[in-house]
């Protein structure tokens, strides 16, 4: 038995008893049962995912992985892959998006080279994971080996064992790697069987003649490799990608440790559906940070059955809005722990 064959066996559905006592002690709070809505399902879920009737969120991290694609040689995206690595220094730097954004809300950014084309050598700052240096075109043939798929799942993984030692009581995905919402397309229409001109948009903001290159692109990918709906690993080798994979790996590895995961945008959303195609029960743990205006992000939320937190419009990964919605969910567990109940008030209940 491999550590994914290992990790999927530990993964288990969350206990209903402890969202109802949860909810159960929110309606007590001062204020009228199910006025605070969604934040309301949020501590209860963080709750039955803990396993803790009184969960610390204080500790939070962002995973952000990073990778190439072959499939760049394409003319699938509007900048060179060089930025890959350029981006993966500057997350290391503190100076990119999710760098900020998660200054402003609290967590660590934790910067994982899972397949970047590019040799860091002893860059400190950065996980040094690197399963190959980036993905193969998916266009003329499958993009990693079997081999490449479970390592790149067992960086994730390893990183969700890590955190469960630590202690950290919320985990946030992102990424960065130039063309990955071309495999992103390329897993949701494999899976799910829609079109590719129904799953697929601009990433970084192609035009029309790139866009129409890009769903043909994706199209040959599917027709070349052939991968199995049924079988997800098949799916992600044949036309996925490493951080992908990473990130799939980092939601099993939370689901099985009873850590709860924010999910980022489109990408992210293709290595958690990837993970919940394995397991049914990876659902339980994982909430939407945000709905992508990825086109095909809305199809993937739907199939793992998550409703997002956030609309605002975003398109830059990274974990951007994982770091934001953190503190939607961390709000939600502040009322269950801290809010007053209706006999500590002095408050009639009517």
């Amino acid at each position: 038995m491999n550590i994914v064959e290992a990790t999927l066996a530990r993964i288990k559905p969350v206990n209903p008893e402890l969202m109802q006592q949860a909810q159960a002690r929110l309606d007590n709070k001062t204020k009228p049962p199910g006025s605070l809505g969604r934040l309301e399902e949020f501590a209860r879920r963080i709750v039955a995912i803990s396993g803790n009737p009184d969960p610390d969120l204080a500790k939070k991290v962002v995973f952000t992985f990073a990778g190439d694609h072959g499939v760049t040689e394409e003319g699938v995206s509007l900048y060179p892959r060089e930025v890959t690595p350029q981006m993966v220094l500057n997350f290391i730097a503190g100076g990119a998006g999710i760098n900020v954004l998660a200054r402003h809300v609290g967590a660590d950014v934790r910067v994982v080279d899972v397949g970047v084309d590019y040799d860091f050598a002893d860059t400190t700052g950065l996980i040094h994971k690197k399963v190959a240096r980036g993905t193969k075109n998916f266009a003329k043939g499958p993009a990693m080996t079997r081999e490449e798929t479970l390592a790149a799942l067992t960086v994730g993984i390893e990183l969700a064992e890590q955190c469960r030692a630590e202690g950290v009581g919320l985990v946030g995905t992102g990424e960065m790697g130039i063309g990955n919402t071309t495999p992103s397309s390329a897993i949701i229409a494999a899976i799910s069987g829609k079109t590719v001109v129904e799953v697929t948009h601009r990433g970084t903001g192609i035009g029309d003649e790139a866009l129409t290159n890009k769903i043909r692109v994706i199209e040959q990918g599917l027709a070349i490799n052939k991968p199995d709906p049924l079988d997800p690993l098949d799916v992600l080798t044949k036309v996925g990608g490493l951080e992908i994979a990473a990130i799939a790996g980092l939601v099993l590895g939370c689901s099985a440790n009873k850590v709860p995961v924010v999910i980022d945008g489109f990408i992210s959303t293709a290595g958690a559906l990837i993970a919940s195609e394995l397991h049914p029960n990876v659902r339980d743990y994982i909430f939407a940070a945000h709905q992508s205006v990825e086109i095909g992000h809305r199809f993937m939320l739907e199939r793992i059955g998550a409703e997002p937190i956030l609309d605002l419009k975003f398109r830059l990964g990274e974990g951007t809005g994982a770091a934001l919605a953190m503190t939607l969910i961390e709000a939600g567990v502040k009322v269950l722990k801290e809010m007053a109940t209706f006999e500590q008030a002095g408050v009639s209940q009517g």
